[in-house]
């Protein structure tokens, strides 16, 4: 059996997602779920986790979920981690450029080269590309990092111009990490955030409740750390309906 939760997983709230699962895994024992004792860590690729039959619960981007996993897992529902400016259960990109950087805001940064995790991430490449898009402006694929705290650093350290993170890693970062070298230099329009999936053919449905019993139950002061507020139902043509940008090798050869 495959658990993780492995998008906000930060060493310093490793305690408190800890205890988050072991909440969950209690309320899943009670509706007669087998779960495992321990959240799995370490993996370098998700896809097979969120791919394999032996999923419990995972948390995905909804990128991957449309481009790959529609269809082939079980949507469970979306956490609600309480972003700026966002509707319950979606969340938005924060742009970053170096805080010497005289360029005034994002729609100034027409042909920057763009600092990315991934080019299956909506955070850190779809929803940068889009919002360029619908300003008139292009963006050149520039390193890709492998995470959003990476782009953070390749920013901060000048190897790129502009990154595009998460609202709550970005809100992490802030909170345990040095950012002085960088500043915000816009947002984008809100989509759907990362869901929690689970193999084709498990109950869904009763996966649900037991995440939304475990948050009920998680101490005020766990909740506040992991900044958790709930988990809400967005239906699976919410994510499918947010545009595919071309691929970072694309971008790279146009521009």
């Amino acid at each position: 059996m495959i658990a993780s939760l492995p998008m906000y997983d930060r060493p310093e709230l490793r305690a408190e997602t800890d205890r988050y699962w072991a909440l969950i895994r209690q309320e899943l024992a009670a509706r007669g779920i087998e779960a495992p004792d321990a959240l799995r860590r370490g993996d370098a690729l998700l896809m097979p986790q969120w791919e394999s039959p032996d999923l419990i619960l995972s948390q995905t981007c909804g990128f991957p979920y449309r481009a790959r996993l529609h269809g082939h897992v079980e949507l469970v529902g979306t956490p609600d981690f309480g972003n700026d400016g966002c509707p319950a259960g979606f969340y938005r990109s924060v742009l970053i450029a170096r805080a010497d950087d005289p360029r005034p805001d994002f729609a100034a940064f027409d042909g920057a080269r763009l600092a990315y995790n991934d080019g299956l991430s909506q955070s850190g490449w779809a929803a940068p590309v889009n919002h360029a898009g619908a300003l008139g402006i292009r963006l050149v694929a520039g390193m890709e990092t492998g995470s959003h705290r990476a782009s953070f650093h390749a920013v901060a350290e000048g190897l790129a111009e502009l990154a595009a993170i998460d609202a709550l890693t970005w809100r992490l970062i802030s909170e345990f990490e040095d950012v002085s070298a960088v500043r915000v230099v816009g947002a984008t329009d809100p989509t759907p955030a990362l869901p929690y999936i689970t193999a084709k053919g498990r109950d869904a449905g009763a996966i649900f409740d037991a995440v939304a019993c475990a948050i009920d139950r998680l101490s005020p002061p766990d909740r506040a750390r992991l900044h958790l507020r709930g988990i809400v139902r967005i239906p699976a043509d919410a994510y499918l309906a947010v545009p595919v940008p071309p691929a970072p090798d694309r971008i790279a050869q146009v521009n």
